[in-house]
């Protein structure tokens, strides 16, 4: 009994062995399949705008022989851009996160490094040589469209960005909570300069470059509205609450 079950225990480790090593094997070749596209369409993207180069050229520039390699892969190009960021954000999220601890544990009323907390950790791709400035131009023009929302990524719940906005709101004017959403604009404001010191040759250091965008955001996010634009305001609310 015992020397008929042995072969059969070998033979099915042997086979689970090679099935394993075969199905790793596949997985690699997947993974540095969707690398490859993902750095292709970085590139281009980045250069010619997302809706200005067509999948074949990126599946050409990615080696890929398959002309269906990036809709295997992603689905369509909104899944391309998602996937994009997707690699991106594995950076950035971490980083705001820890900014956002230390904005809680210092007690929390910083409106500064709050902005901080959402321009520094875009602002280190700007040293990431793995796409990194490519990553900064192509989410300048994602979060500029009209039609973004489409092309979202999956807001998970711990996202960095929904935390951010949570601890920026008691720091706001009701205005801009309710209404006018500053924090709207100042996100673009930041990304659209960081796309354009993205697409200038390389400086040996940013912190100056970065500080000032901070201030910057930061008096975006503290505006207060103007007496023509509360007039606006209330003129809006009237009807409203004469309905």
């Amino acid at each position: 009994m015992v020397q008929a079950t042995a072969p059969a225990v070998a033979v099915g480790a042997e086979g689970e062995g090679t099935g394993g090593a075969a199905m790793t094997s596949v997985q690699n070749d997947t993974r540095d399949t969707r690398e490859r596209i993902i750095n292709a369409a970085e590139e281009l993207f980045a250069a010619r705008g997302i809706d200005g180069v067509s999948l074949r050229e990126i599946n050409r520039l990615a080696g890929q022989s398959n002309t269906g390699a990036v809709q295997y892969h992603f689905g369509d190009r909104d899944g391309l851009v998602r996937a994009v960021i997707a690699k991106h954000r594995r950076d950035t999220e971490p980083r705001r996160h820890a900014l956002l601890d230390q904005y809680e544990d210092a007690g929390g009323q910083d409106l500064r490094a709050l902005a901080s907390a959402l321009v520094s950790p875009a602002a280190a791709k700007l040293a990431d040589p793995d796409g990194g400035r490519a990553y900064l131009q192509i989410s300048a023009e994602f979060y500029a469209r009209p039609n973004r929302r489409a092309r979202t990524p999956e807001i998970v719940p711990n996202d960095s960005i929904t935390r951010w906005n949570k601890l920026l709101d008691p720091l706001v004017p009701d205005e801009e909570r309710k209404m006018l959403h500053t924090r709207y604009p100042a996100i673009r404001f930041a990304f659209v300069e960081l796309a354009r010191r993205a697409a200038s040759p390389p400086r040996e250091d940013d912190r100056l470059f970065t500080s000032h965008l901070t201030d910057l955001v930061t008096a975006l996010l503290c505006a207060m509205p103007s007496d023509a634009t509360s007039r606006l305001l209330a003129a809006r609310a009237a009807p409203a609450a004469a309905t």
